[in-house]
C-alpha cells in the first residue's frame, strides 16, 4: 500500500500538517506542490511557506508554479499514482486531474456542499454555523465540486476563534484521510455526488471585510471578529488609526451608546456594539505589538474613553 507513489499539493500550515501525517505514517510522498514563495512581514523578506519549508527538510522534491494550468510538465514527469490536495491556493488543470491512475482527492474544511472555496473555516463562523467538519472528495474541473468519499463532523463552540477552529479541523483532517486512504488505494469505496441546491461559497476574505461593521448587530460583529481571529485579523479605526481586534468577549452588560463607543470597563476597555457591550481581551494599535486591553488603556488607549471606533 505504502508504495504507492503520491504527490501532495498544499502551502499554508493545514496543508503542511495533512503532509506530515503522510510522511509520519510512511506514504511514498514522492514530490509536493506549492505556491511561489512570497514577500512577509514589514521587512518584505521572501519566504518560503510552510508546507515547501517541511518538504524541504524531509527531503521531498518541491515544485512551485506560478500558474499551474501553463506550467504542469514537471508535475506530470513524476509520474503519481495519486495527487492529494489541501489549501493549495490554485485551480488544477483537467492534464493533471486525468493524469494518476487512482485520481487526486482533495482535503477540504467544510462539510460539503456548504463552504465551497478558500476560506472555508472562516465562513463558517462568520455566517454563525453551529457546527462544520472535514470532507474527502474525488477532485473535478469545478472548483470543490468532485464527489464525495468521505466526511466527519465537528461542532462549532460559540468561543471558537479561526485560529481554534483551524487547529481543531486539523486533527480531524489527518485522522479521517488515514481512513480513508486505504479504501482510495485498494479502490473499493463509493463516493457520493454532491446536492447542488444545497450548495454555499467560503470564498477568501477581501481586504474590505478586514474593516469591521460596528453597525451590524452583536452577534454578527461577534462573529466576525472571531472568525478572522489570528488572521488576518479584523480592525476599526480610533483617531485615524487601524486598531486590530484580536480576541473580544460577549457581556450580557448594557448602554444606551451608540454603536462603536468605546468605555472603560474592569480596568479594560470594552464597545458598544447595538447596545450591548463587547469586551476587548487582546489589541493591537496601529505600529504597535498585540496587547492586552488593560495594558492599552493604561497606555495609548489612555484617552479612548467615550470616543467612536469606525
Amino acid at each position: 500500500m505504502n508504495d504507492v507513489r503520491i504527490i501532495f499539493m498544499g502551502t499554508p500550515v493545514f496543508g503542511k500538517e495533512i503532509l506530515k501525517c503522510l510522511v509520519e505514517n510512511k506514504y511514498n510522498v514522492i514530490g509536493v506542490v506549492s505556491q511561489p514563495d512570497k514577500k512577509v512581514g514589514r521587512k518584505q523578506i521572501i519566504t518560503p511557506c510552510p508546507v515547501k519549508e517541511y518538504a524541504l527538510q524531509q527531503g521531498i522534491k518541491v515544485i512551485q508554479p506560478y500558474k499551474i494550468k501553463d506550467d504542469f510538465q514537471d508535475i506530470l514527469d513524476l509520474n503519481a499514482d495519486l495527487i492529494i490536495t489541501c489549501a493549495y491556493g490554485q485551480i488544477i488543470p483537467d492534464v493533471i486531474l486525468k493524469a494518476p491512475r487512482l485520481g487526486c482527492i482533495n482535503v477540504h474544511a467544510s462539510l460539503l456542499p456548504k463552504l465551497r472555496g478558500g476560506a472555508p473555516i472562516q465562513r463558517s463562523i462568520i455566517n454563525g454555523y453551529d457546527k462544520t467538519g472535514i470532507t474527502i472528495m474525488e477532485m473535478a474541473s469545478k472548483m470543490d465540486a468532485g464527489d464525495i468519499i468521505s466526511q466527519n463532523e465537528i461542532k462549532i463552540d460559540i468561543t471558537d476563534t479561526y485560529s481554534s477552529l483551524h487547529d481543531k479541523l486539523i486533527k480531524v483532517a489527518t485522522s479521517l484521510l488515514l481512513k480513508t486512504l486505504p479504501s482510495i488505494i485498494e479502490e473499493n469505496y463509493i463516493a457520493i455526488k454532491q446536492e447542488e441546491q444545497e450548495v454555499t461559497y467560503g470564498f477568501n476574505i477581501t481586504k474590505e471585510e478586514e474593516h469591521i461593521d460596528l453597525t451590524k448587530d452583536y452577534l454578527q460583529v461577534y462573529n466576525h471578529i472571531r472568525g478572522l481571529s489570528d488572521d488576518p485579523c479584523c480592525y476599526g479605526i480610533v483617531d485615524n488609526k487601524k486598531v486590530k481586534l484580536h480576541t473580544v468577549k460577549m457581556t450580557d452588560k448594557y448602554y444606551e451608546k451608540e454603536s462603536g463607543t468605546i468605555v472603560f470597563e474592569d480596568k479594560g476597555l470594552g464597545i458598544v456594539i447595538d447596545g450591548r457591550l463587547l469586551l476587548i481581551e487582546k489589541l493591537q494599535l496601529e505600529g504597535r505589538n498585540i496587547c492586552g486591553s488593560i495594558d492599552a488603556r493604561n497606555g495609548a488607549a489612555r484617552n479612548w474613553e467615550g470616543k467612536v471606533m469606525c
